[in-house]
């Protein structure tokens, strides 16, 4: 299990917290540190079954200067919202959980966090 956050966030640190206390064996990402790459993004995107405008904080200032709220939410924009995710990490929805069964979930619940739990311990 891998598990993709931001130190300064609380519901990274909550989530860190909770895998402690179940002792789950996991592996921490520093993703504004260790910046993603858009392929790693797809990937994270394919386990999640989301789109990049699903995981994107559109309320962070460089999601307001790139206009990302007039960008479409469609197919044909998905690389573009990929390449914005990829270039501003700060972008990108935390703390993401990878389960050991291939899925992932946006563990910013306690109940998303205890998921990727059950996933990863069969």
């Amino acid at each position: 299990m891998e598990i993709w956050i931001n130190p300064a966030c609380s519901k990274c640190r909550g989530a860190l917290t909770l895998l402690d206390a179940e002792g789950a064996g996991y592996t921490v990402r520093r993703y504004l540190e260790d910046v993603p790459s858009q392929d790693e993004i797809r990937a994270v995107l394919g386990r999640l079954g989301l789109e990049p405008w699903d995981i994107t904080r559109t309320q962070e200032a460089a999601a307001k200067e790139l206009g990302l709220k007039d960008w479409p939410r469609e197919e044909s924009a998905r690389d573009r919202w990929i390449a914005a995710l990829a270039e501003h990490p700060k972008l990108i929805q935390r703390p993401l959980i990878t389960a050991d069964d291939g899925s992932a979930v946006v563990g910013r619940t306690e109940e998303a966090v205890r998921e990727a739990l059950s996933r990863s311990r069969g």
